[in-house]
């Protein structure tokens, strides 16, 4: 991306972050390429002063920040740092190499038909992120996507809204962002209040300028266009025929006749891709985004059986702690369990679609239906040996299912997973399907409701064989799972959880080790070395290590990553 030299009056340094060049500059502010304390290169973007004596924009500034903290970065700039208090308020975030969409269309024309497909595909799957975040990006326009290596990443998403729902910035006939792309309900209050169906707005927008070099709606004056997005059909001329109907629901005046993001994504999947033309790609182009997608596809993670809510009452060989590991759970594939099973498992191969997604209104996420366009392996099929990274909020159901058995249950209440357990037993909720090997990260954050319960994290899990950690308030175990058998690798108890407050676990495994952290403290290590334990699924669950009748665990923010 090219930069720019400082000019006279830019700052030099904000915080702990060097200023190196310009980058650009929006309504919002200034970017600039910076240097954090590590030496590593980031984006620093300077929010404007007039903006900055605003308390209540400074107020909305922060919470934005933290709720952008939680939309993955496999398809948007991550964001790293922020200071809302500082003179100049600044925002860092991960600095992406590559061209804006907006250059590209500029530079070279508009996309051949299946590059631009695959930047529909990588923009719906950025919303389905921002959305499962619960977060509104408002201001989604070519210039906001890069292309860098890999799938488009958008950015700047969420921050509009500190300024645009400040008081001194809503005067009428006065948007903040780009009018181009703003949905009906952002220029009209009267339509209705502003939800993640605004971005798939703009998401159409967006495609038909990748596609056509042309803005779909497009008056002499701000004003002029408005009125045309409130009032006229879009101008969809020299759009492929594969998008058209899909755009043209994107762009329906009512925000209730839109697709949500996820679905947006799942019928994208199922389109045909056209051919390209011989202008498709120049030489030697950074971005090879049909490329990419087929190959993800073509390597995408075969899914296992699909398991039924698993109660736990075999007895055990092991005598410690009296819990009792999981036996095998009969497969019970269901059409819809294997259709869902098959969405899901297209979302993470496509994007890495790492979060549940759901409307703003609570809505669960929509199960996907089987396409025949993708080939889908059925639910026998062995794990691949690599798993899709994922982050889940495990605010409501997605990755994560609600599952009640007479044993327990696992369900979603106060925006988290609760894990419920009857007697002197363990009780594990229904997990994704992805299949992880090699290398990988798990980190999860768990609350005790009491001393009695234990958060459970299984991982390279398969039937009734793999590797379990169990949380206790007193104790920090690592174990080998066969079945009835359980082989301590290592424990502690110089790590304990206190009830009632939340802490961090966190799986390391390199190399055939496995470390955990307590809150980022060492506490145990083992070797997972078993040779029919080289690949397998990420599960949550509780167990009970007391008398109470009964022992709860919350999870929340659950990251998983492979290499």
């Amino acid at each position: 991306m090219p930069t720019r030299p400082l000019r006279p009056g830019d700052p030099r340094r904000l915080g702990d972050y060097r200023l190196l060049s310009l980058l650009g500059e929006g309504g919002m502010g200034t970017v600039f390429l910076g240097r954090d304390p590590a030496g590593r290169t980031v984006a620093v973007k300077a929010i404007r002063p007039e903006h900055a004596d605003n308390s209540e924009f400074r107020a909305r500034f922060r919470s934005e920040v933290a709720r952008a903290r939680q939309v993955p970065s496999f398809c948007t700039a991550a964001v790293l740092d922020a200071d809302p208090d500082s003179d100049t308020p600044y925002l860092v975030v991960e600095y992406v190499e590559g061209p804006s969409l907006q250059d590209v269309v500029e530079d070279r024309g508009p996309m051949s038909a299946g590059d631009l497909h695959s930047v529909a595909v990588g923009v719906a799957a950025a919303l389905t992120a921002i959305h499962g975040a619960g977060v509104i990006h408002r201001d989604l326009k070519p210039s906001n996507v890069l292309l860098s290596l890999g799938l488009p990443k958008v950015i700047d998403f969420g921050i509009a809204r500190a300024l645009e729902a400040t008081t001194k910035h809503t005067r009428p006939g006065r948007w903040v962002g780009t009018v181009d792309y703003m949905a009906p309900e952002r220029l009209d209050p009267e339509v209705g209040p502003v939800t993640p169906a605004a971005d798939i707005f703009a998401w159409g927008g967006v495609i038909v300028f990748a596609g056509t070099g042309r803005n779909p709606f497009h008056g002499e004056t701000p004003v002029a266009t408005a009125a045309q997005i409130l009032t006229k059909p879009p101008e969809l001329r020299g759009m492929p025929e594969s998008l058209v109907g899909l755009i043209g629901r994107a762009f329906a005046k009512d925000p209730g006749d839109r697709p949500a993001a996820n679905e947006l994504l799942q019928e994208l999947l199922a389109v045909n891709t056209p051919p390209d033309s011989p202008r498709a790609r120049p030489a030697g182009g950074r971005f090879d985004a049909r490329t990419l997608l087929q190959q993800m596809i073509d390597d995408r993670p075969k899914p296992p059986a699909v398991n039924a809510p698993v109660q736990i009452d075999r007895p055990r060989t092991a005598t410690r702690r009296g819990h009792r590991p999981p036996p095998a759970a009969a497969p019970r594939v269901t059409r819809r369990r294997l259709a869902f099973a098959a969405g899901a498992l297209v979302l993470a191969s496509v994007a890495a679609a790492t979060v549940a997604y759901a409307r703003t209104t609570g809505e669960p996420v929509a199960q996907a239906t089987e396409q025949p366009q993708i080939k889908v392996a059925t639910a026998t099929t062995a794990p691949s040996l690599r798993g899709p990274s994922f982050f889940d909020p495990l605010r409501g159901p997605g990755r994560f299912r609600e599952s009640v058995a007479a044993s327990g249950g696992c369900a979603f209440r106060d925006g988290r997973l609760q894990a419920r357990v009857k007697g002197r037993s363990t009780y594990q909720c229904l997990g994704p399907d992805d299949s992880f090997a090699g290398d990988q990260s798990i980190s999860v954050h768990v609350e005790l409701a009491s001393a009695d319960a234990c958060a459970m994290v299984w991982f390279r899990y398969r039937g009734s064989r793999g590797y379990q950690l169990t949380a206790c308030a007193d104790q920090v175990e690592l174990e080998e799972l066969d079945g009835a058998l359980l082989t301590s690798l290592g424990k502690t108890s110089s790590s304990p959880l206190q009830p009632g407050s939340p802490h961090e676990l966190a799986i390391v495994i390199s190399n055939q080790h496995a470390a955990v952290t307590v809150d980022g403290q060492n506490a145990v290590q083992g070797a997972v070395t078993d040779p029919d334990l080289t690949a397998g699924r990420i599960l949550l669950g509780v167990t009970n290590n007391g008398a109470e009748p009964t022992a709860e665990v919350s999870f929340t923010d659950l990251d998983a990553r492979a290499g």
